[in-house]
């Protein structure tokens, strides 16, 4: 794929942060965006005014990736408004939420994005690539220790990011790339806020330990470019960070 314009974009979680900035770079490229969201519909509709007035063309869907019944019709109406389904960014996440139960973050991190792959492989496009949003603190999580507040929630991703490589062969039976996007702590995003919060002096902590941080729209760029990058399927992108994470090759490979 050399241009995403005329292509269909879902991004999942992509009301705001990360995933809203995604949506409105692509959108400026000339994609056709599907913003999704679980439950804030106001936001969501306010991304995809942006991206009207921008030139852009986009809808707003309200999907709980936890839910099939709900994804399929995430996908069903992309694929009803715009004709085709080209690109599935996988960028939603949690675990750190209080009151959803204990296994929340494997139901979300692991099991909803190995649900959503199934249920989007029904209408990718051949030539079209799935990509996955994940974190230097999961991706690295047999390697690196991470702060206790986020452990949990780095090895669900860590599931989830193992669970859909092990299906790069379906996918490219089904002439579908995938390709890893992984970044250090990002400024500004709810994470981020919420480790803080957990761990006073968290993130000042890691912005001195990485020198320079990456801000919302320096890591919705970097995703935004793997939509079209000319890698191999299998590809890990690896935003930001410093030498306190090991080179890691380029591959989707799981540890251990």
């Amino acid at each position: 794929m050399n241009s995403v314009a005329g292509k269909t974009v879902v991004i999942t979680g992509s009301s705001r942060g990360v995933g809203a900035d995604t949506a409105k770079i692509l959108a400026g490229e000339g994609a056709n965006v599907v913003v999704n969201y679980r439950q804030k519909a106001p936001r969501a509709n306010k991304v995809i005014k942006e991206i009207e007035e921008a030139g852009g063309k986009g809808i707003a869907v309200g999907a709980d990736l936890t839910d099939t019944e709900s994804v399929e019709n995430l996908f069903k109406q992309a694929v009803d408004t715009f004709g085709s389904l080209d690109v599935l960014i996988l960028n939603a996440s949690g675990g750190m939420e209080s009151d959803l139960g204990e296994d929340y973050a494997m139901r979300l991190n692991r099991d909803a994005q190995d649900a959503a792959l199934t249920a989007a492989l029904k209408h990718l496009s051949d030539g079209g690539r799935v990509v996955f949003v994940t974190s230097h603190q999961a991706h690295f999580i047999r390697e690196v220790e991470t702060m206790d507040a986020y452990v949990e929630v780095a090895k669900s991703k860590r599931a989830g990011e193992d669970q859909l490589t092990s299906r790069i062969p379906e996918m490219t039976e089904r002439g579908v790339d995938f390709v890893v996007v992984s970044g250090d702590m990002i400024e500004g995003t709810v994470t981020a806020t919420l480790l803080n919060r957990a761990q006073p002096g968290a993130l000042e902590a890691r912005r001195e330990a990485a020198g320079k941080l990456l801000s919302v729209n320096e890591f919705a760029t970097e995703i935004a470019k793997m939509v079209t990058a000319d890698v191999p399927t299998g590809h890990v992108e690896l935003a930001g960070g410093s030498g306190d994470f090991p080179a890691d090759g380029g591959a989707a490979q799981p540890v251990g």
